[in-house]
């Protein structure tokens, strides 16, 4: 992005978030538990729309986007409307969606709100309620696959849009702004962000000197991130060679890291939004909110406070752990066995982290439990194994789920205490180094060195501090009789 300015560079995104915590759809009595189950099996007249059938709107559904919209800072409108999102497409088995409009007399559930990243203000422009689209599967890429196959368990599960203004300036934010929007989502209780297919996300993108371009099918943030990279580069090359870009909508490629053009982008005009008629206008009443707000659980921003306020944590450490639900209850229950929280937030947001991102995998996918970790800190304290013992172990526990007790004493991993072992190894290790024992005798920083070929020999294991002391003392032995 050399000649192109972040400030020229506006993204904005369209979030559908799946409220995973329902056992129906969002119109219709049909289970919403579809993950794993046979194509086409999880559907009814209604969802299907078939002539003559009415859907009736679950309370439930409209109880949780209420809550999206309080804790999104959003306004939330006294009178919903639902409306008919007119389009040819086999995802949608009724050739329309019942969504929602903020125009032509179009009343969301709420509009205005927003959300705080890296102390910036991402506007949101609307929240609304609607119906997820059925699944569509290739055989292959889209491109090469002679045909597609169409799964309609999805269609009709509950679906929360969430709108932003063209706010993101670069691929990151987009990203910071959707982890924000996951860990809201999942404190609230009514989506969980890591079960496959809900949480989507279109994104657009436009360059200064270009019209908007939609990005569909990304699948997880990262992608996000990618797809975003590479439409930058895609457009300001075609800036820089006076081609002009057109709106369209794109499909991300994940596997050849691409986009690719589905469709001239339509406009609002072409999916015919007229109000849907099967369905009466909602009423949604103040002292509802309030007993809705009232009831309300903890949401990441109040979280981070208490957890730097309670835990006397460093701020970097408190936000990094309440960006995912899942992390920062495995810290609170660390809390409840072990009393050094920081020492669990430094672990958890190092070692830890780090391999969750290297596997591309959640917390809650690990054998792991808060009792491997505060015992494993339990040991370091007691002197049973060093801190780099400890990476090893917790490298283990990770890939085994086994308890550290056991791993210890399977790999042999606690530090050697016994002051004569030591003292044996010491002399080895300086009979083989004589040059660097005269150095040391006059240096204390070329100690280290001597140090170091102890731990390479004994893998770590031995006590530094028990190491020390006994090389200082043979030291300080072969410096008198050198002067004698």
């Amino acid at each position: 992005m050399s000649k192109i300015k972040s400030a020229e560079i506006k993204i904005g995104l369209e979030v559908h978030c799946q409220l995973t915590n329902l056992k129906t759809k969002l119109f219709c009595s049909c289970s919403s538990d579809y993950r794993g189950e046979e194509p086409n099996t999880h559907i009814c007249p209604i969802c299907m729309g078939m002539p003559g059938t009415l859907p009736v709107l679950n309370e439930k559904a409209l109880e949780d986007a209420i809550m999206v919209a309080i804790a999104l800072n959003s306004e939330i409108s006294d009178r919903m409307l639902f409306f008919r999102k007119n389009y040819f497409y086999p995802d949608m088995p009724k050739n329309f969606q019942i969504s929602q409009y903020d125009k032509a007399g179009g009343v969301p559930l709420a509009l205005g709100g927003y959300i705080h990243i890296n102390d910036k203000r991402i506007q949101i422009r609307r929240i609304q309620l609607e119906e997820d689209p059925g699944k569509l599967s290739y055989d292959g890429t889209i491109e090469s696959s002679t045909h597609t196959l169409v799964d309609y368990n999805r269609a009709g599960i509950a679906l929360i849009e969430t709108v932003t203004e063209p706010d993101m300036e670069t691929p990151k934010e987009a990203r910071q702004f959707l982890e924000k929007l996951r860990s809201i989502l999942e404190h609230l209780g009514i989506s969980d962000g890591s079960l496959e297919g809900s949480m989507r996300c279109d994104a657009n993108i436009s360059l200064k000197g270009g019209k908007r371009v939609e990005i569909k099918n990304i699948s997880s943030f990262k992608e996000v991130e990618r797809g975003l990279n590479f439409e930058i580069t895609r457009q300001r090359s075609l800036i820089e060679r006076g081609i002009t870009i057109g709106q369209e909508t794109r499909h991300w490629d994940e596997v050849r890291r691409i986009t690719i053009s589905l469709r001239t982008k339509e406009e609002e005009q072409d999916y015919r939004y007229f109000p849907e008629p099967d369905l009466i206008p909602f009423i949604i009443l103040k002292d509802q909110i309030k007993e809705i707000e009232r009831k309300m659980p903890e949401l990441p921003d109040e979280r981070r406070r208490r957890f730097i306020e309670q835990y006397n944590l460093p701020h970097q450490n408190a936000e990094i752990l309440t960006r995912s639900k899942a992390m920062a209850d495995f810290f609170e229950e660390c809390t409840k066995l072990y009393e050094k929280p920081k020492e669990i937030s430094n672990w958890l947001i190092g070692e830890f982290l780090s391999y969750l991102h290297d596997k591309g995998i959640e917390i809650d996918e690990l054998r792991l439990t808060p009792r491997h970790l505060v015992d494993m800190l339990r040991f370091i304290d007691e002197g049973t194994i060093s801190r780099k013992m400890a990476r090893s172990l917790l490298q283990e526990m990770l890939l085994t789920g086994k308890m550290p007790d056991a791993i210890i004493k399977e790999k042999r991993l606690e530090k050697i205490l016994d002051r004569e072992y030591v003292r044996n190894i010491v002399e080895k290790i300086l009979k083989e180094n004589p040059q660097a024992v005269k150095d040391a005798i006059t240096d204390e920083k070329a100690i280290n060195y001597l140090m170091g070929k102890l731990m390479k020999a004994t893998e770590g294991k031995i006590d530094p501090k028990i190491a020390g002391e006994i090389i200082r003392e043979r030291l300080s032995e072969l410096a008198k009789f050198a002067i004698s």
